[in-house]
């Protein structure tokens, strides 16, 4: 069965001619197969192959659908080009949950014997975004680079805006004290943190903070809003400012008129 499978990382392998050889002659040679059965190529990272790879790929599905199977895995299929889309079921699968990511860094932990506090697994999750790989690379690289894994070591390796500041400049919002959410926010900013990687941690902290759901729901419009301005390039210390003063005129108390 070994035979029948061909596997190929395509950021590595993406140009052109490595479908035109590659892929093509394992396509065209003969295996002999249990009725039924098809050989199989899996090409992961298949969104990193170029257009003319891609183009030349689809044709290759074409001529080869009846003794072949083509299995692709990418991270971006807006990437894959629509010919080849609409000839593949396309399966979507949703990020791991936090206690799932837990499990296995827990099992690692256990078994390469590492120190590793509480709050340092919460930040590894909290770093990795559902992705195990990401979470696996941030628990080594902390234990590469200070042999302890906690809270504080983790944010200096993956370089992040600390969640708990994040946090405590939402407190504040909430309590409508503009000066000091201002502090934090400055901080921040002092500190070379880019505007997307402040608002992305506003965003995933404020998903998470204790307030009343509409209020939330207004905190994470207003965020939203502001993230469109800073992708469209008005990533100002200003910009970030006026999130702030948007944010506590949701719960400051109206002017006595």
């Amino acid at each position: 069965m070994k035979d029948a499978v061909l596997e190929l990382n395509a950021s590595n392998d993406r140009g052109i001619d490595v479908v035109r050889n590659k892929i093509k002659m394992f396509a065209q040679q003969k295996v002999t197969l249990p009725k039924g059965r098809h050989k199989v190529i899996i090409l992961d990272e298949a969104d990193s192959m170029t257009d003319g790879a891609q183009q030349a790929l689809r044709r290759t599905m074409e001529i080869y659908s009846k003794t072949t199977r083509f299995a692709l895995a990418c991270n971006a299929s807006d990437k894959i080009i629509e010919p080849i889309q609409s000839r593949c079921a396309v399966l979507r699968y949703s990020k791991l949950r936090d206690d799932q990511i837990m499990m296995r860094l827990t099992e690692v932990v256990e078994k390469e014997n590492l120190h590793v506090t509480n709050d340092g697994l919460e930040a590894i999750i909290f770093t990795a975004q559902g992705d195990m790989r990401q979470a696996l690379n941030n628990l080594q690289s902390t234990n590469s680079g200070f042999g302890y894994i906690n809270s504080e070591n983790v944010f200096k390796v993956c370089d992040e805006p600390h969640p708990l500041l994040v946090k405590s400049m939402l407190e504040h919002c909430v309590n409508a004290n503009i000066d000091e959410a201002y502090k934090v926010i400055e901080q921040l900013w002092s500190l070379g943190y880019s505007p997307e990687d402040i608002i992305g941690n506003i965003f995933r902290v404020c998903k998470t903070f204790q307030m009343a759901e509409y209020l939330k729901l207004e905190y994470i419009k207003e965020i939203g809003y502001t993230h469109m301005k800073v992708a469209e390039g008005v990533n100002s210390l200003l910009q970030m400012a006026g999130l702030l003063g948007r944010l506590c005129s949701k719960t400051a108390a109206p002017d006595a008129s």
